[in-house]
């Protein structure tokens, strides 16, 4: 992206309030690590959800982050979530539910008591 088209861009975001937040190039992980979870975002909900309004979108998003936060598996994380540590294994026969969130497009399982 030119340096003048980058400037237009921040002002259009200046102008609704926005404020903008550049990445230290000292510290290069900063971008790689939005890049990846906006990849994420696109390819898991908006690449397959059809987007109404900003209010929509506001939903959307703050569903995925719970689902991303709360209950997503994740490789690097010995497929916990960030914000709840895997329970420990059990031998018993187990009843396994889910729920569909966002019509679908995300399940979230539990195990039946």
């Amino acid at each position: 992206m030119s340096l003048e088209l980058a400037t237009r861009v921040d002002e259009v975001f200046k102008t609704q309030g926005i404020r903008v937040v550049l990445t230290a190039p000292q510290a290069p992980r900063m971008n790689a690590i939005m890049e990846r979870w906006v990849g994420s975002v696109r390819r898991e909900i908006l690449d397959r959800i059809l987007v109404i309004n900003a209010a929509h979108l506001r939903t959307v998003l703050a569903e995925y982050e719970a689902h991303f936060s709360e209950h997503r598996p994740h490789r690097a994380l010995d497929q916990a979530s960030p914000l709840r540590a895997l329970p420990e294994p059990i031998d018993a026969d187990i009843t396994v539910t889910r729920r569909d969130r966002l019509g679908g497009l995300l399940h979230k399982y539990s195990q039946v008591a």
